[in-house]
Formats: C-alpha cells, structure tokens, sequence
C-alpha cells in the first residue's frame, strides 16, 4: 500500500443512542459493537501495521482527554482541538492546509462500524489511486436494503477502480429508496473519503472560498502542544460550518466513487445497533440481566437491573445508570429529540 494518511473525525453530542451515549461519552468512545470503541476499532482499520501514515485526528477540546485516552494503539497520532465545532467541510480542511500537497488523505468518522476489514483497505487502496488521478472519491457502500436515513451516491462512467459520481441524492422517502435498491447504480454515502490534501484545498477554494480562507489563516495563527495542535480560535469562529458534501462533493466535477461492501453500519439508531450485533435464531440481541419470552428482532441492554421481556418484538428498552428507554425501532429514529437526550 503506497502511503495513505488517515484523517479520523471525532466529535458528536451523543443524542441518537441516548442514554447509552451522552455528550460527556459519546458514541465513538463506547465498546457498542465488540470489546473496543468505533473509534479504537477506527484506529486499529488505519493502523501502521496495516501501511498507513500516523493518524490525524480533528476533535474537539469537550473530547480531547477522552481522545487521548483511547490513543493507546497510535501513540505517534496528531491531534487537531477545533476551538469550536464547524461541521465537516472545516475540519477536514485543518487536517488538509497542515499535510503537504500530495498527501492522500482517507476521511474516516470515528463512530461507525466496519465488519470487514480487509475490504475497507482494499477499497482504500483503490480510493488513493484514483485521489492521485486528481479525483475526489467517496466510498459508496452497497446497500442492503431500501434505507431512508442515509444520502446515496448514483454511479456515472466507468473509471479504474471506480466510477466518476453521476450525483449525489438527499435522503429519500421509501419509494425512492426501494426504486434506488432496484436499479442497482445506487450506493449509500457512508461518509468516507479519499483525496489529496492539495485536490481538497484547491476545490474549497473553488466553492467555500470563505471557509478555505479562515482554515488557513487559523492554521498559519495556531499553536502546536506536543502531539496537539491549536488552531488560532478567532479566525476559526469567523467560519460558517457546512459540510463537506455541501461545500465540496456536491460541487466539484471531480467526483469519483469507489464501490464497496464491507459490513458497514454508521450505528445511527438503535435499529442500526441491533442489527450490527449478532443475535440468537430469533433475531434477539441482548446484554447484561435479560430475561426474554416469546419475542423477535429486539434489543435489550442493561447495565443493572434485571429487564424481562415477554410477546414483544421490534423494540428496543435500554437501561443506563438512572436512565430507562423503552422505544420500537421505528421510533428508534427519534431518540434524539427526547427531552432527557437533549438535557444531558
């Protein structure tokens, strides 16, 4: 593998899988899928073992400590503090205005979960190749079913190793989401991508002059703190956020795509969580003191008290310290607008 630098973005308030998740220990630093954290088992998919360069990791100061923590297994990582949270397109950009020109970076979010490895590096690979052609590239991950909580990536003319983007597509509702299934050109944008930093910078230029502008000016303003580094506060505030779907990849003309499918999950819901974790012949997945009779396709966790369900299926009840969730998977979605999620 020629050298690929990965860029982790690591942030989030922690709402969705509320009261699993808080803003205090939000979902990247959480053992929901396995022994380690997404975003350790996110280190260990970049590791140098595996070819990479030393991790790059934009956060913010609210989850440095707990960052640092989790370092273990990539003591020579960067870490970028964002002084303030400015969406995606931003702290992509910190990451790209500090690596030389040539540099192939693999924007990775810290909180999904990834079954296959090996194919995530092998659809890396082809990613770098083609991030050296001048492209911008997205993973499009094949889907598995008519999702609506996810954006999805139309395939265009064939490329090595890929595709050019014909277009990126909003959520859809269901009967568009089924129509995309059955055409098979349809990917879901899982949030990953591959260019070089100096391809990157030059297309933010080209679209978000603004926001290539206050990167830089923070970056040439900010401050290293041993393996930290402080982007100059005042010049980052003057940033709008946006995302870098918005900012860039919806815009460029150099859009490319790498098809893949590697058991991938964003972990989004309790749904989502379910259905990454391995289940008994009834499709029940549970942890801690459970009880269950007669039931289908739930998930149920408790880190105490005992929880005994009976007839119920599709749902999901939760126990966390003082915190109770009882919700089926379709309300599932809407974990984050509870009052206690919000409160935390």
């Amino acid at each position: 593998m020629s050298i690929i630098h990965p860029v982790i973005l690591c942030g989030g308030s922690g709402t969705r899988l509320w009261p699993k998740s808080r803003k205090d220990r939000p979902k990247p630093f959480l053992p929901l899928v396995g022994e380690c954290s997404l975003f350790e088992a996110t280190l260990e998919r970049c590791a140098k073992d595996n070819g990479f360069a030393p991790v790059t990791v934009v956060t913010g100061a609210a989850h440095r400590e707990l960052v640092e923590s989790q370092l273990l297994q990539a003591p020579d990582a960067t870490i970028i503090v964002e002084p303030a949270a400015r969406n995606t397109a931003a702290a992509i950009a910190l990451a790209a205005a500090r690596l030389p020109e040539d540099a192939v970076m693999l924007v990775c979010p810290s909180d999904h979960h990834i079954a296959d490895s090996d194919a995530f590096r092998r659809a890396a690979c082809a990613a770098a190749d083609l991030a050296r052609q001048g492209w911008l590239v997205s993973f499009g991950i094949a889907p598995k079913w008519p999702e609506t909580g996810y954006g999805y990536i139309k395939a265009g003319e064939a490329l090595e190793g890929g595709f050019k983007v014909d277009r990126f597509v909003e959520k859809p509702d269901l009967e568009r989401a089924k129509a995309f299934l059955s055409d098979g050109g349809y990917s879901w944008n899982g949030g990953i991508f591959a260019f070089t930093a100096g391809t990157f910078m030059e297309e933010l230029r080209a679209h978000r002059p603004d926001i290539a502008e206050g990167v830089v000016a923070a970056v040439e303003k900010g401050r290293p703190d041993g393996n930290c580094f402080h982007p100059d506060a005042a010049s980052f505030a003057s940033i709008a956020g946006e995302s870098v779907d918005y900012a860039v990849m919806e815009k460029t003309s150099r859009a490319a795509m790498v098809p893949v499918d590697m058991g991938w999950s964003d972990i989004g819901s309790f749904q989502s969580l379910r259905d990454a974790l391995d289940g008994d012949d009834s499709g029940n997945r549970t942890a801690g003191n459970v009880e269950l009779v007669d039931c289908a396709n739930v998930l149920v966790q408790s880190d105490g008290p005992r929880i005994s369900v009976i007839g119920l299926s599709d749902v999901a009840v939760i126990v966390d310290g003082d915190e109770i969730l009882v919700t089926t998977m379709e309300g599932a979605q809407k974990v984050g607008k509870l009052k206690g999620a919000t409160d935390q």
